[in-house]
């Protein structure tokens, strides 16, 4: 069987550094951090006090009243960034067959605020069981699919995907191979998260996982750095319209790049931790690379899971020493994670934007936030920090991993009829 050609022909993106896809990448290029003080809510007594919050997103721009109460904020996240690639990619028409047009929308966590105020208005109670109708709609992950779907009638496969951090990724990959099987002609596929909670971020704190640089909160994202503390946790969400190419052709579709190869593993080492030297990472890169039917020399960019935790950024690097050699030196590495912040289950596709536009526009966007080089890395791999990087990309990778060492790499190349 001969696999079909997929290529990427909508983009969209809500994020702490742009409400859409034109100012998230502007954002990345300039080096602008969306870390700030939390105002979702009073943070004084948490050991964090910032994050990397949406800003300047009103629910009334986008849903009427009776619409929004349906949403926990993920779903609302994600509605608006998916509405955005459809847009973008012109696929909500008559002239398309929607019952080929599938939606794979991820979550890590799913409405974490639904089900904490939830379970506080009872525990303040009397005992008595007064939960809303919608408790359990807005708060299950894969409620965001579902919406998306009901709203543009795209009657295709529909699903969510959870592996931590790693959820949008994998439906990335997911969305991938049922086009190239032949099984959709189109996905509307990404991620979105809304954890900046109070139970996020204690839970976060609780297990020494993410920056409490509460003096600096603009430099708390340091990936690669040797005085980096923990992750800074993001929210918001992207979207991407996957389509079989001759379908995208056929209607006269503007193409970004072209999906090469998608690769999967499982470190099967630690509940969190990732493996020591990376073994997962490694295979996970490998895979995409074989996938794509690609050689290691091909890779000129990665844009790495880089989520800036003492043990995670030293693996990682590792990893792709252990696979490219040599070369891995002439690879531009980065992590726009020090802007954005960790988005958690919508990370994949936030980061994977940021690598098609790469591709596209041949500029690779910095790592910002380095100050002190770390002993434990190899600082002869080029970070790129500090300012953006003008180079043909002709293909470049992006990495996800996610808690229960789940790893998720995808290759996007220039697309050449």
């Amino acid at each position: 069987m001969e696999l079909k050609r997929v290529v990427v022909t909508g983009l969209g993106a809500i994020t702490p550094i742009g409400n859409n896809v034109e100012d998230l990448w502007n954002a990345l290029l300039n080096g602008v951090s969306g870390a700030a003080e939390i105002t979702n809510f009073d943070a004084e007594k948490f050991k964090t006090k910032f994050a990397c919050e949406v800003k300047n997103f009103d629910v009334k721009d986008f849903f009427d009243r009776k619409e929004a109460r349906k949403h926990d904020k993920y779903s609302q996240f994600g509605m608006v960034a998916a509405g955005q690639a459809i847009a973008d990619s012109g696929l909500d028409s008559d002239d398309v067959n929607k019952e080929k047009i599938g939606v794979i929308w991820a979550s890590g966590i799913g409405g974490l605020e639904t089900f904490s105020t939830e379970v506080t208005n009872y525990a303040k109670g009397d005992g008595t069981p007064r939960f809303n109708p919608f408790f359990i709609p807005k708060m299950i992950a894969d409620i965001a699919a579902g919406h998306i779907s009901i709203k543009y009638g795209f009657k295709g496969p529909n699903f969510a995907t959870v592996s931590a951090c790693a959820s949008s990724a994998n439906a990335l990959s997911d969305a991938f191979n049922y086009i190239r099987l032949g099984k959709a002609t189109a996905f509307v596929a990404g991620g979105s998260e809304a954890a900046i909670t109070p139970a996020g971020v204690g839970g976060f704190n609780g297990m020494h996982a993410i920056s409490t640089r509460n003096d600096d909160p603009k430099t708390g994202s340091r990936p690669f750095d040797k005085d980096r503390d923990g992750f800074v946790m993001g929210e918001g969400g992207g979207g991407m319209v996957f389509e079989e190419l001759e379908h995208a052709l056929a209607r006269g579709a503007k193409i970004y790049a072209e999906v090469a190869g998608a690769g999967l593993s499982a470190d099967a080492y630690h509940m969190t931790s990732p493996h020591p030297e990376g073994d997962g990472a490694r295979r996970c890169m490998e895979a995409a690379i074989l996938d794509a039917g690609m050689k290691r020399e091909d890779i000129v960019h990665i844009n790495t899971h880089g989520t800036s935790t003492p043990a995670g950024d030293i693996v990682e690097p590792k990893a792709i020493i252990n696979l490219f050699g040599q070369y891995a030196y002439n690879i531009n590495i980065n992590s726009t994670k020090s802007m954005t912040g960790h988005l958690l289950g919508g990370a994949g596709v936030v980061e994977g934007i940021a690598t098609i536009l790469a591709v596209k526009n041949d500029i690779i966007p910095p790592t910002i936030n380095h100050f002190t080089d770390d002993p434990n890395i190899d600082n002869n791999l080029n970070f790129t920090y500090h300012k953006a990087v003008k180079r043909t990309v002709n293909a470049a990778l992006s990495n996800t991993f996610g808690f229960g060492g789940h790893n998720a790499s995808l290759i996007f190349k220039k697309f050449v009829h």
